[in-house]
């Protein structure tokens, strides 16, 4: 089921006719850390994270960890599947011909959307991390996929680096990711931007920690937002993914 056909709550329904008719079209965004296909039973089960997917439903997921560490660093997830099944196509952002993402980063889009560019964006680093991203034509958008470092003055001068980003774009633009921050008074993106954080999504057996975030930038909205839980999710990977319902209000100030 796609974002543009998904039949909202009578309560977001209400809420966004008074908001006005600019926000009628909804799209579902995920992100889903996906630790390399390999759950809690230490298990390599690519097949378990579509199953994740599936009950996700979303219309753009962002992955983190989709390729191998090592070697030919070849993609994990079941390509064809998704696309004959769930209707996924992956982003072209990877320099590899095994590999489904750039830094472990990939980008998957149901067919129904349209991606006219494709991106990957580097940032500071000592590591191997980075972003990628893709920008739709109908709805305008430009989602951008990211895992961030591991120490937090580089987490810092990366976030930095992906506000003045999206201060540079002419179009909305949404930030989905592994932020790999414990601490949410180290987030430094502020007005017209929005930090949505669904609730903890770490670890999966026992999530207390707010690692995955979204940030909506001006014309956007969340309608609403939550960490997916279910019996598969909590065996799948060591995150939980978390899903937003974004409005487009077509103000970009």
């Amino acid at each position: 089921m796609s974002g543009a056909a998904r039949i909202l709550p009578c309560s977001v329904q209400k809420m966004n006719a008074r908001q006005g008719a600019a926000e009628t079209h909804t799209l579902r965004v995920a992100s889903y850390n996906i630790r390399k296909a390999v759950g809690l039973d230490w298990r390599r089960d690519p097949h378990r994270i579509a199953d994740v997917l599936a009950e996700i439903d979303a219309d753009v997921i962002a992955l983190q960890e989709a390729d191998k560490r090592l070697g030919a660093r070849a993609g994990v997830l079941p390509l064809q599947r998704l696309e004959a099944e769930l209707g996924y196509r992956m982003v072209e952002v990877s320099m590899g011909p095994h590999s489904h993402g750039w830094q472990g980063n990939a980008i998957l889009v149901r067919s129904h959307l349209r991606d006219y560019g494709s991106e990957r964006i580097s940032l500071p680093t000592m590591e191997p991390r980075g972003a990628v991203s893709v920008r739709l034509q109908d709805p305008e958008l430009e989602i951008i996929g990211l895992h961030l470092g591991l120490t937090p003055g580089m987490r810092r001068k990366q976030m930095l680096n992906l506000q003045k980003l999206m201060a540079e774009r002419d179009h909305p633009v949404l930030l989905a990711g592994d932020f790999n921050e414990w601490n949410t008074g180290r987030i430094p993106f502020a007005p017209p931007n929005t930090v949505v954080t669904p609730g903890p999504s770490f670890h999966a057996r026992r999530p207390t920690v707010q690692l995955d975030r979204f940030v909506l930038g001006p014309g956007l909205r969340s309608v609403s937002s939550h960490v997916h839980q279910s019996p598969l999710s909590k065996r799948a990977s060591d995150h939980l993914p978390i899903v937003v319902d974004i409005a487009f209000t077509g103000a970009l100030k």
